[in-house]
């Protein structure tokens, strides 16, 4: 980073030794690989709180370590943007940016802890969405979403982010960023961004948390299909909403909850973006399936590592 690139001080970020995080992630090990942004890869490792030097695996503070891959001009500016947001954000369900440097084992199956994924994922779009200035993240997806080892779920990647409109604004304009297969069809036509953009992008989350597929899905001639397009139909159909439906539940599930949360979903889907409903209004119906799950089954074991993404 360069001198007057060095406006995050303020918000008391700890500046890294390269060294210090090599170290901490074993070499940015191939073991301790999270996952990959837009910009960068993502690297799990741990450090001591008091010291901020690297600690042993797992005596520590757990931390994830994005590497900047792409070192011109766009993946600079990306990487700059992220910490720009992430120094100005505390919530905990978006991940807590702590410093900078200037020089997997199991499966997500059980239906309790997709829904509280889900619950913790939208929680922190809603904090975005609700602040002074509001905050578009543009690329909400999947694989931008942290995962605590107690599955709290964590905003990641805010490489792409834009504050929202303001005032008398009903959108900001932008050119097409983010990723085929969440990207809402107004933002696509028009380039227009709202609130609401996000929210779409958070339907087709949603639907690959019910699912168990990715955003793109390919036929076995070959031909790609969005999530969006292939599940659709299934959705507003109680009688053929099991067909959509991971496999890996085993139907472990009440068929009430995953209706109302087929509904959740085909409302953030909405073609019309004033029809889609806020992040707020998505927390609070996401959490009333969440109580009555609460009501309906017993708590189930949780992994000991966290992870990125909602897949392994």
């Amino acid at each position: 980073m360069n001198k007057k690139d060095e406006v995050f001080h303020p918000y008391r970020l700890h500046c890294f030794c390269y060294d210090v995080l090599k170290d901490a992630t074993n070499r940015f090990s191939g073991n301790n690989f999270i996952g990959e942004g837009g910009f960068g890869d993502v690297y799990r490792g741990w450090i001591s709180y008091r010291t901020m030097n690297a600690a042993r695996p797992k005596s520590g503070l757990a931390i994830a370590v994005k590497r900047l891959r792409d070192k011109g001009p766009q993946g600079q500016d990306e990487w700059l943007n992220e910490l720009r947001f992430l120094s100005k954000l505390n919530h905990p369900n978006i991940v807590k940016l702590i410093g900078y440097c200037s020089n997997n084992e199991h499966r997500i199956v059980s239906w309790r802890r997709r829904v509280k994924i889900a619950i913790g994922a939208a929680r922190g779009l809603d904090h975005l969405h609700s602040q002074s200035k509001p905050v578009i993240h543009r690329d909400v997806k999947t694989s931008n979403i942290l995962l605590t080892s107690h599955f709290d779920a964590k905003i990641s990647d805010f490489g792409l982010a834009k504050f929202g409109p303001q005032g008398d604004q009903s959108h900001v304009s932008s050119r097409l960023l983010g990723t085929t297969g969440y990207f809402a069809p107004e933002y696509i036509a028009t380039g227009h961004l709202t609130l609401k953009t996000d929210v779409y992008s958070f339907g087709v989350v949603l639907l690959e948390i019910f699912t168990g597929s990715r955003a793109i899905r390919k036929h076995t001639n070959g031909a790609a299909v969005t999530l969006v397009q292939w599940a659709e139909p299934y959705l507003k159909d109680k009688v053929k909403l099991h067909h959509v439906m991971d496999r890996k539940l085993k139907r472990n599930f009440p068929m009430q909850e995953a209706q109302k949360f087929a509904e959740i979903i085909v409302k953030c889907l909405h073609l019309d973006p004033t029809s889609r409903p806020t992040m707020a209004e998505v927390v609070a119906r996401l959490e009333e399936i969440q109580s009555a799950s609460n009501h309906n089954q017993p708590n189930s074991g949780i992994s000991r590592h966290p992870r990125r993404g909602l897949q392994s």
